[in-house]
């Protein structure tokens, strides 16, 4: 720690503190365009002037100045800097008076407006009026795909776009070429950018130079209502803010939460609210002459009455999607206890994951912050870059730090960080130490090691045992210790985790998701599980958002609520339960879940014992007291121990990712035409490289 005084304050801040953060440390807001908390140093845009005492005789650029590079005075009195004095005031406006000379003043045409930091700094620290009457030069604008616009005119060069590109995202798709009055930022070929985390450059851009392609000309921020709520596209729960206008979401922003996301979100988080407006069911729908045909609510009700009186409990069954709430999974499970069957299944892409093992059989265990702290990896089966892209770039951040050898059994592909590629699949899972004898001694020797395990290891036929072996694993290289668990499984879907804490699991002689699908019963409930094919037989009800292949198959349809038209808890893949906020409000006749499974209870005579959504929690809690906190609890480690004790041998096959195509992971992304022109040019660039 370090003393010195800011405008006549004496604070204490770490010695690595730069003089700007040491100035807001004491409540100083120092203007800046080019530095941001999460981004090396490049000192570009000069606005983040002040003057240090017995320094030099000119202002000197906070960002660029460690606290550690301060002199005390004389008499060893603590370092002084000011922020506020008539130089600094002069050169601020001299800086911005130079940032202007060549930026358009197109400022109600741009999408930045209200939110744009120049804007925002030019009233505060700038002047009223510019010496400069040159003509302002133009920068053609750059086609760098479909999620960003670009406007370069207006380009201060900050690069902060860059540095993300390089540094966070893992790929060099963003440069400056030139020099002068002829710099510019591009693409250079300019080709689509293929970063899953682009749209983050959105949030970063100080201007209206990078802003969002699908979001132009759509709204004014002023507009707009906001809504802090959760990200359900992936397992990892980003904090994200939903902007709505009326009944419409316009827009999906990140919100800071270090513990997950820090403040980015992946391009499906952030563009995907156009599929909350389209091809919406909006009014239930029953299957009459081979054909759904819209129909009222007791009409729907009625027809399912009808099916669940003419078939044996035993008959029945339930699998819960990938996007559904755990208070949806409840009523759904209360519902299918009051009807006397044991089958239901929230696992609809087979993972071989049962909540007898214990909760640390199925969590990430390590947490998504506790990346930072291990010291080697080991993935299994999982693509993190696609499955959960914010989690891959906490990897990435500990990677680049160093000391921190990856090594991937599974696909290989790139994650955008250097890792040894040991094997394809169980073979080279049941002897790493013959596949890189290297990599194992590192993993052996590192202090706190971790160990991933995604669905595609766990969805085969010997998923169990791949399971039990990566448990035999972690223990064998000591990732289970005193204050230490790395032993980490990745799931794809929101619901899971949630889904497993509850027991929505096969009771006993149950069946699985699978064997349901496959005709095992003659009536299913569908919650929204549009990735499972249903055979031809069983009478579906389906409960969903969109017209997807599980409302193609159906023969009831009952209309739901999506996830930002409802307040929801969902446990991420630490394990931790968090509370969604409604930001807007179903289309149509549609309703939300539990409501849909309480009204239709009292129809079969088998009434829920809850009216609200707090009456709903009441009871779960009361089963599941875990959901009551917005933490991480520690799950039992010995279970880990138990489970590896089952460990034998396993039958080859190798692994393949749990995600398909990033872009069109489940309904709401698929109904989305960005996404679509994103998956195609996905698919483009995928054949272009295989050529």
């Amino acid at each position: 720690m370090a003393k010195l005084k800011v405008d006549g304050t004496e604070i204490e801040v770490p010695d690595h503190f730069t003089l700007l953060q040491a100035a807001e440390e004491a409540g100083v807001e120092i203007p800046r365009f080019c530095f941001h908390d999460r981004l090396s140093i490049a000192g570009n845009c000069r606005m983040c002037l002040i003057e240090v005492k017995g320094g030099p005789p000119k202002p000197t650029a906070s960002c660029a100045m460690n606290v550690r590079d301060l002199r005390p005075g004389p008499n060893g009195e603590a370092p002084e800097i000011f922020t506020n004095t008539p130089m600094v005031k002069k050169a601020r406006e001299g800086v911005m008076e130079f940032l202007l000379i060549n930026h358009p003043l197109d400022c109600p045409i741009c999408d930045q407006g209200g939110e744009c930091d120049l804007q925002d700094q030019a009233m505060a620290f700038g002047v009223d009026s510019s010496r400069y009457r040159e003509n302002k030069r133009a920068v053609e604008d750059k086609y760098i795909g479909p999620l960003v616009k670009t406007i370069m005119t207006r380009c201060i060069h900050c690069t902060r776009c860059v540095r993300f590109t390089t540094e966070i995202a893992g790929i060099s798709e963003l440069g400056l070429i030139g020099r002068g009055e002829d710099a510019e930022i591009t693409t250079y070929l300019e080709q689509a950018m293929t970063s899953e985390l682009q749209g983050n450059v959105i949030d970063l851009c100080p201007v209206g130079a990078l802003t969002s392609r699908p979001y132009a000309f759509q709204a004014r921020p002023w507009e707009l209502s906001k809504t802090e709520t959760i990200d359900v596209m992936d397992a990892v729960g980003s904090a994200i803010r939903v902007d709505t206008r009326g009944r419409e979401v316009m827009r999906i922003l990140p919100r800071i939460n270090e513990s997950i996301n820090e403040e980015w979100i992946s391009d499906k988080t952030r563009f995907v609210w156009d599929g909350l407006r389209t091809q919406r069911l909006d009014k239930p729908y029953v299957r009459r002459d081979g054909r759904l045909q819209p129909a009222s609510w007791p009409e729907a009700f009625a027809a399912i009455k009808a099916k669940v009186d003419a078939t044996a409990p035993g008959r029945i069954g339930a699998i819960a999607g990938d996007l559904a709430a755990v208070e949806d999974m409840w009523a759904l499970k209360r519902l299918m206890q009051g009807l006397g069957t044991p089958n239901l299944d929230c696992r609809q892409d087979g993972a071989k994951l049962d909540p007898a093992d214990g909760r640390a059989s199925y969590l990430f265990n390590t947490t998504i912050a506790g990346i930072e702290d291990a010291d080697a990896l080991l993935i299994i089966g999982a693509n993190p870059r696609f499955e959960s892209s914010v989690l891959n770039a906490r990897i990435r951040k500990r990677w680049r730090l160093g000391g921190f050898p990856i090594g991937v059994i599974g696909e290989n592909s790139d994650l955008r960080y250097d890792a040894v590629y040991l094997g394809a699949g169980t073979e080279t899972l049941s002897d790493i130490e013959g596949a890189s004898r290297d990599f194992y001694e590192a993993l052996k020797a590192a202090t706190r090691p971790m160990v991933i395990v995604g669905q595609g290891a766990l969805s085969g036929v010997n998923g169990a045992a791949v399971l039990a072996s990566v448990a035999a694993l972690a223990r064998e290289i000591g990732a289970i210790s005193e204050g230490w668990n790395g032993f980490n499984v990745l799931h794809n879907a929101a619901s899971r985790v949630g889904g497993l804490d509850i027991g929505f699991v096969p009771g006993e002689g149950g069946l699985s998701a699978a064997d349901m699908a496959g005709g095992g019963v003659d009536l299913l409930f569908n919650l929204g599980a549009d990735e499972i094919d249903v055979a031809a037989g069983p009478f579906v009800v389906y409960i969903g958002t969109h017209g997807d292949k599980g409302a193609h198959r159906a023969d009831v349809i009952l209309p739901a609520a999506a996830y930002t038209e409802k307040s929801g808890t969902w446990v991420n893949v630490e394990g931790r339960a968090q509370t969604g906020s409604r930001a807007a409000f179903p289309p149509g006749d549609a309703r939300e879940d539990w409501a849909i499974f309480r009204a239709l209870s009292a129809v079969l005579g088998k009434t829920l014992p809850f009216d609200s959504l707090a009456a709903l929690r009441q009871e779960m809690y009361q089963s599941h007291g875990h959901f009551r906190s917005n933490g991480v609890i520690a799950a039992d480690a010995s279970v880990i121990t138990t489970l590896a004790d089952r460990a034998g041998a396993l039958t080859g096959g190798a692994f393949a990712s749990g995600i398909g195509d990033f872009y069109l992971s489940n309904p709401i992304a698929r109904a989305s035409k960005v996404m679509a022109e994103c998956s195609r040019l996905a698919h483009a660039e995928h054949l272009e490289a295989a050529e």
